[in-house]
């Protein structure tokens, strides 16, 4: 494409006209319903975007509105998005599974005017808080069902909206191309709010170039094309899906894929056999743990051929998917694995199809990585932040890792401050936090440089590790490192392992509460005849206690051979009697753990793993999903573990 060309494609409006006139008929994006895939040209895509932009302008909507995004992804929710852009306007997407209250402050900080709900769950929710957000004027909703005798004179069908923005366009035919001809590559194009992990969520503001900036240069590297088929699956406010669904697709021309429900991503997944797929460690973890429970219950014939297989695929797989010379010998056993067992579990996982495979937003198991890697499948880390629009780091083909993020992607510019904190510049940092010039400031250093807040070092080939977040990274009382969140991920590789929280700063050892994986930690004890009638009971089970035992000691064993984490052995633990949550607050909605809230409601706990008890009883509040309150209790037994002697090297 001509230079001219490219710096005429700045704004996401102007990329999805572009491509309506040169790729009209292709497909931009697909949806599951009523177990029918419906498809959208990109010529369709660039008409129901007229349409809402036009019926927005009817409705009032003004250059620098926000407008609020809630709900699974479905098109005419990313549609809303280019159309808001066309005015001028900032999309704010939020996380579907918040509850009303949880919304309340994000809809109060950005001064929302105008929100897009996907159905009448999205709307009640609304609702539910309208009286604390002055400024919310209209509801637009996208599914009807159960809308019938919602009358109030400010929600409005989105068939409606498109309706009055059609007779606004043929009474105004320039006014869409007008406003489009007005935006900058500079203006902000989304506002994505953090996590709130450390306090209230701040909105970061990123621009049109940013993101397209951050698209085309992953694109160039993983050499994407319009050929390429998504699954858009994960929520539509976070980074990821912005940069991977969104601005991807509108700077390469793919297809965007929105399944049926939460509860049919594997089926809609196999349907459409991706080439380019993105997914969190979490899901890549729950999808091995599926396989390992199916396989458990195999005859033993397909048990023996699977582990085999499983064992050439570790010893050759990740070489052959590398390109490095492997012995003929050791490709024909590959290749009859191929056909034995990897192509049918590819095929199970749909990721037959599958080019390229990120996963990010948390560090990723070794044995994890490699499991992927061994049967086929193109794995590879990226690291980024909401306010890097997800775009720091990637690992190139054939140069894989799999303990690092990768080296700097495109454009990007990496470095460590003296105190270990990784610092980067480059055309995808946001244009600030919104309404929080301070935040800005304290965020970017004098030499321009974001502060990522994580902690890490470049190894000998210029490739990044990331150890723990900069704040999170202590000392234990004898001045060796502390890391929680590495021990936390090599503990969430057992498949059942679901969630853990270490403590240690600035104590004398390591102690940690344990979440079990109830499906897999259920099929366990379903054969071994250990009988059980919901998680707590599970979870207190004496066997089970042993089973998680042994996943600790393990990973005392890793420990001890990792040098400066060796004194990070877990020496105490408990299994904890409900799964942390976000609707409890423990978690984000991004499945990060609030450590400072855990610390001070399980307060009671620590002191038992530290003050040598040997039982804990234990009552929480936990918080239903129709909003009612309960309380669980619990004599929670703490275990100690086996540790190794660390030996100290010389000076």
């Amino acid at each position: 494409m001509p230079e001219s060309a490219t710096r005429a494609l700045d704004t996401f409006p102007r990329l999805l006209f572009y491509h309506a006139q040169v790729r009209g008929a292709k497909a931009a994006m697909r949806e599951k319903d009523l177990g029918i895939w419906q498809s959208w040209t990109w010529a369709d895509v660039a008409d129901h975007v007229s349409a809402m932009a036009c019926g927005l302008a009817e409705m009032g909507f003004k250059r620098g509105d926000n407008l609020a995004i809630i709900g699974d992804n479905r098109p005419r929710l990313y549609m809303m998005m280019t159309a808001v852009q066309c005015l001028g306007g900032v999309p704010v997407p939020l996380y579907q599974d918040a509850v009303g209250a949880e919304m309340l402050f994000v809809l109060q900080d950005a001064g929302v005017r105008f929100a897009l709900a996907e159905d009448q769950e999205q709307v009640d929710k609304l609702l539910e808080i309208q009286d604390q957000v002055p400024t919310l004027e209209h509801i637009v909703y996208d599914d009807p069902r159960g809308m019938r005798h919602y009358t109030q004179p400010f929600i409005h069908d989105i068939e409606e909206l498109m309706a009055m923005g059609k007779i606004h366009n043929r009474n105004h035919p320039d006014f869409l191309l007008a406003e489009v001809a007005k935006g900058a590559a500079d203006d902000v194009s989304v506002m994505l709010y953090t996590s709130g992990t450390t306090g209230k969520p701040k909105g970061v503001c990123q621009t049109h170039n940013a993101f397209i900036a951050s698209a085309r240069g992953g694109a160039e590297f993983d050499r994407l094309t319009d050929a390429e088929d998504i699954l858009s699956y994960l929520p539509m406010a976070w980074v990821g899906d912005h940069l991977f669904s969104f601005g991807q697709a509108l700077v390469t021309g793919f297809t965007i894929n929105c399944p049926e429900s939460g509860d049919t991503v594997m089926t809609d997944l196999r349907e459409i056999g991706p080439t380019y797929y993105f997914a969190p460690p979490r899901v890549f973890e729950n999808l091995l743990t599926q396989v390992m429970i199916r396989m458990e219950d195999a005859s033993a014939i397909k048990q023996k051929m699977f582990h085999y297989f499983m064992k050439v695929a570790r010893r050759s797989g990740a070489d052959i998917l590398d390109g490095k010379p492997v012995g003929f010998g050791e490709r024909l056993l590959y290749a009859l694995g191929g056909l034995c067992v990897y192509g049918p579990l590819k095929n199970v996982l749909g990721m037959s199809r599958i080019r390229i495979a990120y996963t990010a937003g948390a560090a990723i198991g070794p044995d994890l990585f490699r499991f992927y890697r061994s049967i086929g499948i193109n794995l590879k880390q990226l690291y980024g932040q909401t306010e890097t629009c997800a775009y720091v780091c990637l690992q190139p083909d054939g140069q894989i890792k799999l303990d690092s993020v990768g080296m700097a992607a495109p454009g990007v510019e990496l470095k460590i401050a003296d105190n270990g904190e990784i610092l980067v510049k480059g055309p995808m940092l946001l244009k600030g936090y919104y309404k929080r010039p301070d935040a800005t400031a304290e965020s970017i250093n004098a030499d321009g440089y974001f502060m990522t807040g994580d902690a890490g070092f470049f190894d000998d080939d210029g490739h990044l590790k990331i150890i723990d977040r900069a704040k999170d990274v202590g000392k234990l009382s004898n001045g060796a490192m502390f890391a929680p969140n590495y021990i936390e991920n090599k503990l969430k590789f057992f498949q059942h392992i679901k969630e853990a929280v270490c403590f240690g700063h600035d104590r004398d050892m390591v102690c940690a509460f344990i979440n079990i994986d109830v499906g897999a930690v259920g099929n366990w004890a379903e054969r071994r005849g250990i009988a059980y009638s919901g998680y707590a009971d599970l979870a207190g089970k004496t066997e089970v206690l042993g089973l998680i035992q042994e996943c600790v000691e393990q990973i005392n064993e890793q420990l001890v051979a990792e040098g400066m984490l060796a004194d990070s052995q877990i020496h105490r633990f408990l299994v904890l009697h409900k799964e942390l949550d976000p609707d409890d607050d423990e978690l984000t909605r991004t499945r990060k753990v609030r450590r400072s809230f855990i610390s001070e409601k399980y307060a009671t706990l620590i002191d038992a793993l530290y003050g040598g008890k040997p039982s804990q009883f234990i009552e929480t509040e936990v918080k239903f999903e129709d909003g009612r309150r309960g309380k669980v209790s619990a004599d929670l037994q703490i275990r100690d573990a086996k540790t190794l002697s660390v030996v100290k090297k010389a000076a």
